[in-house]
Parts: C-alpha cells; sequence; structure tokens
C-alpha cells in the first residue's frame, strides 16, 4: 500500500482515524496506540505479508534487548552486542545475500561450488529504516540517553508506526519517547498534518512522477542515441525526480503523524540551496545523515584524532552510506564519491569559508557536483554511469528520440520548469510551518489551493493508474 493511492486515502486512512478517535473518546486515551499498532500492522500486511511476522519477531527481540540492558547493568555490553550482530546480521542476509551469490558464483564454481540452484532472497519492505530505527533504541538505551520502554505494546507501535515505517523519516526513540505516552492531538495540529500531507502527495504526484518520466525515458536510451543536452535533460530530471519523491514521503509522513499528534523531525531543508557538499549533507535525509554522525562517525572517532583519521572515517561512513542504499557497485561508487569531495573540501578548507562569500559560484559548483553523483545513483551499473558521462561531456548533437519528443508537450514543459524551482529556493531554514501559523491569510490561501485544486487534480491522476512507486520504497 502507499500513501499516493485512492485506497489508502479513501478507505485504509479514514478507517484508521475513525477508529483512532473514537477509541480515544470512550476509553480515555488508553487503546491510542494499540489502534496504531494493529492498523500499522494491516498496512505492512498490504506491502509485505510474508514478513510481518519477522518484524513482529525482531521488534520483540530488541525490546527483550533493552529490558536486560536496563535490569542487568553489568551486561550491558553484551545485549547491546547482540543487538546489533543480529539486525546488521539480518539486513546484510536479506539485503545483500543475492548480491554476494552473484558476485562471487564464478569464482566458487572454480572451486567445485555449484550456485545455480539458488533461491533468490526476498527483501522485507522498510528493512533499512526499521533496523535502523531499533538500533538507535537499543544503543541509546545502552548509553543511558533514555530508558527502555516497559510496554511492548508502545515500543511495537514505535517500531512500526505506518506513516514512517517503509521510508521513514528514521525516528529515533528518543526524539519521540515522551509524545508515545503525552502526546495531545488537536484541531489546528490535525489541520497542519491534513495540509502538509497533500502538499507531499501534490510534489509527488504531479511534479516527481513528471520528472520520473523524462529520466526513465532518457535513462533507457541506447548510447548511440544520447548526446550531450539529453544526457543533461536525464541527469537534472533525475536530480529533481529523487528531492521531490523523497521529500514528498517525508511531507506526507510528518502530515500523517501530525493528525495522530506526532512531531517528527524534518528530513529535508532546501539541499540544493548547499554551498558545499557537507552542507548538503545538513540538508538532504537529516535522519539518515545523523543516525550515521552518532552511531557511526562519532565512534570512530569523528574529527577528534587528527586529518588522516578524519579522512578514513568520513570515506568509510559514505561507503557504508551508499551500501546501505542497495546492493549494488554503483550504490558503492556513489558514496564513495561524497565521501571524496566530502575530504577534498576539508583538505582545501573550504569548509571554513564564510557562506555569503561567492554564494551563487558555490551554489552552482555544489549542484554540479550533487547531480553528477545522482547520474551514478541512477544508472544501472558503472558500464552505463561512464557512458552517460560520456554523453554529458563530449559536446555531441543528435535529434531528439521520439519517445522523449512526445513528453516535451505544453504541460510536462511547464510542470517540469516548476520542479526546477527546487535548484534556485533560497537557503534559508524551511519554516514553512511556524510562517503559516503566524500568518492566517497566508494559511487559507494554501489550504484553498492544496484541497480545492490540487487535492482534486491528484485524485483524478491516481485514479488513472499512471503512478510510480516511491524511489525509497526499494531501500
Amino acid at each position: 500500500m502507499i500513501f499516493s493511492s485512492v485506497f489508502f486515502i479513501f478507505a485504509f486512512l479514514p478507517v484508521v482515524l475513525i477508529c483512532y478517535y473514537g477509541r480515544n473518546r470512550l476509553l480515555k486515551n488508553r487503546l491510542r496506540n494499540l489502534t496504531l499498532l494493529i492498523f500499522s500492522y494491516i498496512f505492512y500486511l498490504f506491502g509485505a505479508p510474508d514478513f510481518i511476522l519477522f518484524l513482529a519477531g525482531s521488534t520483540l527481540f530488541d525490546y527483550i534487548m533493552g529490558r536486560l540492558m536496563d535490569r542487568h547493568e553489568r551486561q550491558k555490553r553484551l545485549w547491546l552486542t547482540l543487538s546489533v550482530v543480529v539486525n546488521l546480521g539480518l539486513l546484510a542476509w536479506f539485503k545483500y545475500a543475492n548480491f554476494m551469490v552473484a558476485q562471487t558464483a564464478d569464482h566458487l564454481a572454480r572451486l567445485g561450488l555449484d550456485l545455480s540452484g539458488w533461491e533468490a532472497v526476498a527483501l522485507p519492505v522498510g528493512i533499512s529504516f526499521f533496523t535502523f530505527q531499533k538500533l538507535s533504541y537499543t544503543i541509546d538505551v545502552y548509553r543511558g540517553r533514555c530508558r527502555s520502554i516497559t510496554n511492548i505494546i508502545d515500543f511495537a507501535m514505535y517500531v512500526a508506526l505506518f506513516p514512517q515505517l517503509v521510508a521513514g523519516p528514521i525516528v529515533r526513540f528518543r526524539d519521540i519517547q515522551d509524545q508515545i505516552k503525552n502526546r495531545v492531538e488537536s484541531w489546528d495540529t490535525f489541520y497542519s498534518g491534513a495540509v502538509r500531507f497533500c502538499w507531499g502527495l501534490s510534489k509527488k504526484v504531479i511534479l516527481a512522477d513528471t520528472c520520473g518520466r523524462f529520466a526513465d525515458v532518457i535513462f533507457s536510451l541506447p548510447p548511440a542515441v544520447l548526446d550531450t543536452k539529453t544526457a543533461w535533460l536525464g541527469a537534472l530530471a533525475y536530480t529533481l525526480q529523487i528531492y521531490l519523491d523523497f521529500s514528498a514521503y517525508s511531507d506526507m509522513a510528518i502530515g500523517l503523524g501530525m493528525l495522530f499528534g506526532f512531531r517528527f523531525l524534518e528530513n529535508f531543508n532546501r539541499p540544493y540551496s548547499a554551498v558545499s557538499l557537507t552542507d548538503f549533507w545538513r540538508r538532504w535525509h537529516i535522519s539518515l545523515s545523523r543516525w550515521f554522525q552518532d552511531y557511526l562517525y562519532i565512534p570512530l572517532g569523528g574529527n577528534r584524532k587528527g586529518a588522516a583519521r578524519t579522512y578514513l572515517n568520513l570515506t568509510l561512513v559514505f561507503l557504508l552510506c551508499g551500501f546501505w542504499h542497495g546492493a549494488n557497485w554503483t550504490f558503492v561508487a556513489w558514496g564513495a564519491y561524497h565521501g571524496l569531495f566530502l575530504v577534498i573540501e576539508r583538505i582545501a578548507g573550504l569548509r571554513r569559508v564564510p557562506e555569503d562569500r561567492l554564494r551563487v559560484l558555490r551554489r552552482l559548483l555544489t549542484l554540479m557536483v550533487v547531480v553528477c553523483g545522482w547520474v551514478i545513483f541512477r544508472c544501472d551499473d558503472l558500464g552505463q554511469a561512464g557512458r552517460f558521462f560520456t554523453a554529458m561531456f563530449s559536446l555531441t548533437t543528435n535529434e531528439l528520440p521520439t519517445s522523449l519528443v512526445n513528453l516535451l508537450d505544453l504541460k510536462n514543459t511547464v510542470l517540469m520548469l516548476c520542479s526546477a524551482t527546487a535548484l534556485i529556493l533560497p537557503s534559508g531554514a524551511m519554516d514553512t510551518g511556524p510562517q503559516l501559523e503566524k500568518r492566517r491569510l497566508l494559511a487559507a490561501a494554501a489550504g484553498i489551493v492544496l484541497f480545492m485544486v490540487l487535492l482534486p487534480w491528484c485524485m483524478a491522476i491516481m485514479a488513472s493508474g499512471t503512478l510510480n512507486p516511491f524511489i525509497y520504497y526499494r531501500f
């Protein structure tokens, strides 16, 4: 089940809201977390019915690890180690077993080991996200930053909460532990959540999917057809698609959370307005960046053990960040690429340059680096990435392929130009919520446009069945 579907919006979500708020009034909030847990598991059943017991079992395991760490202080390291090994072991098996078999099959065959009967391992939906959530919980309990949760229903709800279960943001337990028990729902928060959800839905259905159609066509072209202008159009289309698609999911997840009284942290802050790669990673997929910073980069020593160790730590973190995205050498190369540029920034001292100095030039250079990185990320293999870069920088000209000409109508062109505004946004903090709260007239106008214009437009597109799945569903 996806958020941008008619069934979710007109069937699943209304039933959840009716049961949630109906039970609250009758039972004085005692069953609201249980209600969310039940519907979160139903939500997961629609996408991965074969793995519902895996989700429940792994949740029970980490609940027990947390309780054991609180009860047996001397064995805390043992229980944490067990939690980390089991969680990362399961993640590695489900996510990378097929990749490792494909990479080693020929070598093992020479040793007499036949893997021709290997059955592909299916990937549980959302495993990368809920694994990192559970690890943040057990690590924080070990560090004493939070106490283990006593009610297993509350913990299971935290892990499986359907707004962010499949594709984030990665919500750390210590950020919402008070909200699990003491959140307060209100009509103002509900309305703000509905607006945020509709805004994310519009970004996904109207803008991101339009950019995605251009990217899909161009990245599937044969090398002989691909020329410089087409390759750059494809690179920019995917740059816009992945931002609009993933930030739209985060908007919808944050909005859905607000419907039930939760306040999730922001996951994006105008990343294409960054003036450096360091600045970009403060703005892009913030929950993942902070996770790697707090649970890997800083424990490795961060920047406290000299320049060489800092460069090594950055490289390792971004190699793992790339590999976290999927079992493909393109993701590893993408992570190494970003790690390399972050090291170059430190060596060159660019991080110490005031943000207002040469801002336009630095934004353009940063965007160029990011766009080229997305080419690596999008390609099926490194060979395709090499051919795509050749087309981008060889200054060749061919006639536009028919498949692309058919897309270049007035509507798609206008929507692409609207999407491109993401590249020129000011770099200030994204404080849409507070601004709308302060400016009631602006909030009313935004609500009218969203609910009276964009939402019906989205419904029409969704009813036609031309939707693309969220990009981060496969991670």
